[in-house]
């Protein structure tokens, strides 16, 4: 289905009532924090990248006075530790994390809202603890193919040439015939004066392949600042390792979460995840509503993909509720 509704806003600006580091061995922590109704449904926000880190912004997609709303910051991203680390960062890994925060906060079930890699990992966290999922949201869907990440790293040029050309020149022109590569390589270079630059480049060539029609609230764009080493470093470094997936794990599994409720909500013109990948998952799961923005890109803070996730999230309150 297209989405017809009227713009709507986020949700109040809201404080946590509860927020903490949570050591998840290694010597890794995690950032997490509560906001929203203690007594309520709770839910879990999956950010993207990965390694964008959460920010104030993703309580926001959710009514206060209903859900205990959980965020939190996944290996390697933004206050968690170590910050941009790559060892013990896998997929894998940030599943057990979601268990391990889940417990920690004493929660028997709650709702999974994800977009772009935060959609990736909330079908793979579903497709393991499905026990645990009280229902799905689900943005500009990304399913850790090499045809996908393929896409980012060389399709994007045939509709953002001058985005893409400035991403490749930003390498000499030696090193132009394997893009993954050079950037790799700096990205994960000890050296500030390597690897910031490359972080810069990366994090520029994505935010501007990402917005179709930009009307961000105040307040609720994300990105740049401390969160541009741990974006770049740590989407390569999963771009290295096929995402921890195999190809057509997500949707070969796809039936251990499809009698659970969920929505689908996708940018017809997403050019960071494109429509073809959601529209792959909706065919496997006729129960979920598939929801297209029909003017929309890839960022969750455009204004129809912003009004299509506060309706799913609304919508979900009477089939998920207390």
């Amino acid at each position: 289905m297209d989405a017809h509704a009227d713009q709507q806003t986020l949700f109040p600006k809201i404080e946590p009532f509860g927020e903490g580091m949570l050591s998840l061995g290694g010597g890794h922590e995690m950032y997490w924090e509560q906001s929203g109704n203690p007594d309520g449904v709770p839910v879990v926000f999956l950010h993207g990248g990965p390694g964008a880190g959460a920010n104030a912004a993703h309580r926001r997609f959710f009514d206060p006075k209903f859900y205990r709303i959980v965020v939190f910051d996944q290996r390697g991203a933004r206050r968690s530790k170590p910050y941009a680390g790559l060892e013990d960062n896998t997929t894998q890994h940030l599943i057990e994390d979601i268990e391990t925060l889940r417990q920690h906060l004493g929660i028997d079930r709650w709702m999974v809202f994800g977009g772009s890699w935060g959609s990736t990992l909330a079908l793979a966290y579903g497709i393991e603890h499905p026990d645990r999922c009280a229902g799905f949201v689900l943005r500009g869907i990304f399913l850790g193919s090499a045809a996908e990440l393929d896409w980012f790293l060389n399709g994007i040029q045939t509709v953002f040439p001058e985005a893409w050309r400035a991403f490749s020149e930003f390498l000499p022109e030696d090193e132009r015939g394997n893009l993954f590569n050079g950037y790799y390589r700096r990205l994960t270079d000890p050296d500030p004066e390597i690897h910031l630059p490359a972080a810069e480049a990366w994090n520029r060539y994505e935010t501007s392949c990402s917005i179709h029609r930009p009307n961000f609230e105040d307040g609720a764009s994300s990105g740049g600042g401390s969160q541009s080493l741990a974006l770049a470093r740590i989407e390569a470094h999963y771009f290295n390792n096929g995402m921890f997936l195999n190809d057509d794990y997500l949707l070969e599994n796809i039936a251990k979460v499809q009698d659970l409720p969920a929505v689908i909500v996708q940018g017809r013109y997403d050019m960071i995840c494109p429509i073809v990948t959601a529209d792959k998952l909706a065919a496997l799961w006729p129960g979920a509503e598939y929801v297209i923005v029909p003017d929309a890109g890839h960022s969750a803070m455009e204004p129809g993909i912003r009004t299509a996730l506060i309706e799913a999230t609304e919508r979900l309150k009477a089939r998920i509720g207390r």
